[in-house]
Formats: C-alpha cells, sequence, structure tokens
C-alpha cells in the first residue's frame, strides 16, 4: 500500500516539475515552492484511492470464487460425483479433448492437406 502512495506522490512532484519545464520556468524559487507539497498529496490521494479500489475488488473476485467453487461442490454432491464432461471428451485426447482428426492429401488446397473431422463426414 505505501509503495502505491509513495509512487504516486513522486509522479505528482513530476508532474510539476514537467510543467514547469515546459513553461520554461525555474524549478525551485521561493513563490512556487508551495506547489510541490500539493502535488504530492494529490498524487498520494490519488494513490490511495487506487488502492482501496483495487483492496475492493480482490475483495469481490475472491467471495465470487469462493461462491462459485461452493456452487460446484454442492451440485457435485447432488448429482453424485464430478461432472467430468460428456463421453466424447473423457475420451478425446488433446488439450481440448477435440476428437481426433483425419489429414488427407487434397490437390486443391494450398498446401495440400485438409483436415476432416469425424463430424464432417
Amino acid at each position: 500500500m505505501v509503495s502505491k502512495i509513495l509512487f504516486w506522490s513522486g509522479f505528482g512532484v513530476a508532474v510539476r516539475l514537467w510543467q514547469l519545464g515546459i513553461e520554461m520556468r525555474p524549478f525551485f524559487y521561493r513563490q512556487g515552492l508551495f506547489a510541490y507539497p500539493i502535488y504530492g498529496l494529490v498524487g498520494a490521494s490519488f494513490g490511495y484511492w487506487l488502492q482501496g479500489m483495487e483492496d475492493n475488488q480482490m475483495r469481490y473476485l475472491g467471495e465470487t470464487r469462493d461462491r462459485l467453487i461452493e456452487k460446484r461442490r454442492r451440485r457435485a454432491e447432488r448429482e453424485g460425483g464430478l461432472n467430468a464432461g460428456t463421453e466424447a471428451q473423457k475420451l478425446g485426447e488433446g488439450l481440448f479433448a477435440s476428437p481426433k482428426v483425419l489429414v488427407e492429401r487434397g490437390s486443391n488446397v494450398q498446401d495440400g492437406t485438409v483436415e476432416v473431422t469425424s463430424a464432417a463426414q
């Protein structure tokens, strides 16, 4: 939390330096020194707000994840076991458990190969 506040506080001061650089005014002069703490406070308050938003979002995502896990556990108990998908998905191979692919050679295709799935036949 402190790192975000410090970062945004430093960003606020950097914005003030950038502003003075664009205006081609001196960075440190007696009448303008009060602005640095103001820009730092504005940046720090933004960092504090941003940290609070992140904490709220992470809490909400955690609660949603816990609700989904509990819902899946209750459904698995109600249905009498873990639902692992259809028979085709259980017996299939690969990352997505897709059906086996038959590859044929064809002359009308650019590289000469045509993929025909069992569903296309």
